[in-house]
């Protein structure tokens, strides 16, 4: 109702029930998101930037990406992506490798090192996603919340092609 209140009046700004809903969700997120990354620093020694690094990784053909196509990937502007390849790479858990569709150019690809702390850490990370997430709501609420997410970012691409 106070959505349509909002639009019947002209209001362009968000109700105080929508800025509670904005508030909690993205505090809550925030939150989630601090504490899933403390875990997996605590017991893998990966941080989240990592973790995010190296499963794009493996979920990519050949475990191989160009650093825009990872930067794309993982939703990173390419300067942060930079850095963090560059602190990865002096750890051991990812190289750049020629590549293989135009030499001129170079790939991504993890380490043997980065693989093993890859499967290390995924484990206890999905763990901690169901203990964390999962397992505080309903399966009617995950299915919602994930329906949620791809509102969100089917309007957020929208707005981007604008």
């Amino acid at each position: 109702m106070a959505k349509a209140d909002s639009a019947a009046s002209g209001r362009r700004t968000p109700t105080v029930d929508e800025l509670r809903a904005w508030r909690s969700f993205i505090e809550t997120s925030d939150e989630l998101r601090s504490v899933l990354g403390s875990r997996l620093q605590a017991e893998s020694g990966l941080s989240a930037g990592d973790y995010a690094v190296l499963l794009a990784l493996s979920e990519a053909e050949k475990s191989r990406l160009r650093s825009s196509e990872l930067a794309d990937h993982i939703g990173w502007e390419r300067s942060r992506l930079s850095h963090h390849i560059g602190r990865m790479e002096r750890r051991g858990l990812i190289e750049r490798v020629e590549c293989l569709t135009d030499n001129r150019g170079a790939e991504i690809t993890p380490t043997a090192a980065g693989r093993d702390a890859f499967r290390g850490a995924s484990a206890p990370h999905l763990r901690a996603i169901r203990e964390l997430f999962v397992d505080a709501l309903t399966p009617a609420q995950v299915v919602a919340a994930g329906e949620i997410a791809d509102a969100l970012r089917a309007h957020l691409d929208r707005a981007a092609q604008r």
